[in-house]
């Protein structure tokens, strides 16, 4: 069976990109199709791909103008030419699922959310700054948008999504139903750790994780608070932390995970569309604080893998932090509900949902 990967762009790694090399992972001699590649800021294993980029590559400053593009990206994605391939396999949270299939070719969307800044622009721009002028012109680009992306979700066969909350988008705004499938978690080798006394947060410290709430919630509660990460949003953290929270900026992945081991419990106070740490830190036997919403809901179980603030408030996220202190729960559960998240099982059901779409229906020929 012939088979190509779509990818929306190669200029930056997270989870989407960690999905890629999962699917990668089952078809490891099938072509990457993206627009731009930008092999100084991907992983070295990347190198030995076959990646096959757009004519957007050539275009002048892409590395720090590819936002700019937006409007070309369309165009770029259905000028490939994907024929003699029995299966696509898009990895999407903007344009790859908009590619043209050849007649008689299968295409399966990972779709990681519907394109935000199309379908949640108003989140979308406040989250980025986006104001005045600049704002009404990127209303109007994105009405030609959302009608290219429903005309490009038309194009998929199935649809395959990380999460029932982004199951729910591609309902709303495609018509289409999913399958839920989880992303892909690194898991690494579990030892049973006595935890310290300090909570922990981090990522990329940028407004929509909400870390905001957590350094505002252990602040009044005055309990140690270890915030790990970079980003835009690191000076305006620190000024609002008391001295119980520290923030430790990047850390190696090994100090990660021993993080991860040590702390009392991982605080997640965004709403993600899946989010991979707090399984992470379920991988380290420890329970997570959520927001209840969007990926978490999936991820974390009450009472037993962690707890849910319900109101994207300090005083909500204190409240179940002190309420956690007169719970337990027991690592070894926590560790074994991670391993259902794990890239063996990812790979496993992958292989078996794309086996289900291709089958040849009762009586074809």
């Amino acid at each position: 069976m012939h088979v190509a990967i779509v990818h929306d762009y190669l200029n930056q790694y997270g989870g989407a990109e960690r999905v890629l090399e999962a699917l990668h992972d089952l078809y490891p001699n099938a072509p990457v199709y993206t627009s731009i590649y930008d092999p100084r800021t991907m992983p070295s294993a990347y190198h030995s791909w076959d990646i096959r980029t757009s004519w957007m590559q050539h275009l002048p400053g892409w590395r720090r103008y590819f936002r700019h593009y937006m409007p070309l990206y369309p165009s770029a994605f259905e000028s490939f030419d994907l024929s003699g391939y029995d299966l696509i396999v898009s990895s999407s949270s903007a344009f790859a699922k908009g590619v043209i299939p050849p007649p008689g070719t299968c295409h399966i969307c990972y779709c990681h959310t519907p394109m935000r800044f199309a379908w949640r622009t108003d989140s979308y721009v406040e989250r980025e700054h986006i104001k005045g002028l600049q704002r009404a012109i990127l209303s109007i680009l994105l009405t030609y948008v959302r009608l290219w992306d429903t005309v490009g979700a038309a194009r998929v066969d199935a649809f395959v999504t990380n999460s029932r909350e982004v199951a729910r988008r591609v309902h709303r705004y495609y018509g289409r139903d999913a399958t839920v499938i989880p992303p892909p978690v690194d898991l690494a080798t579990y030892s049973p750790q006595e935890p310290d006394d300090f909570y922990l947060a981090g990522g990329r410290l940028i407004p929509y994780k909400r870390l905001d709430l957590a350094v505002r919630a252990f602040t009044a509660l005055g309990l140690p608070l270890k915030v790990f990460g970079d980003g835009r949003d690191r000076a305006a953290l620190e000024s609002i932390a008391g001295s119980n929270v520290t923030f430790l900026g990047y850390v190696s992945e090994a100090e990660r995970q021993e993080l991860f081991a040590r702390c009392r419990a991982f605080v997640f106070p965004g709403e993600e569309d899946f989010g991979i740490t707090p399984l992470e830190a379920m991988a380290a036997g420890r329970p997570v604080i959520a927001y209840a919403a969007g990926g978490a809901l999936d991820s974390v179980i009450e009472g037993r893998t962690g707890w849910f603030f319900h109101e994207p408030t300090p005083a909500a996220l204190a409240a179940t932090v002190a309420m956690s202190h007169t719970s337990s729960v027991e690592a070894m559960g926590i560790r074994q509900h991670a391993e259902d998240f794990g890239r063996v099982v990812f790979l496993r059901r992958m292989r078996d949902f794309i086996t289900s779409v291709m089958k040849p229906a009762p009586g074809s020929s």
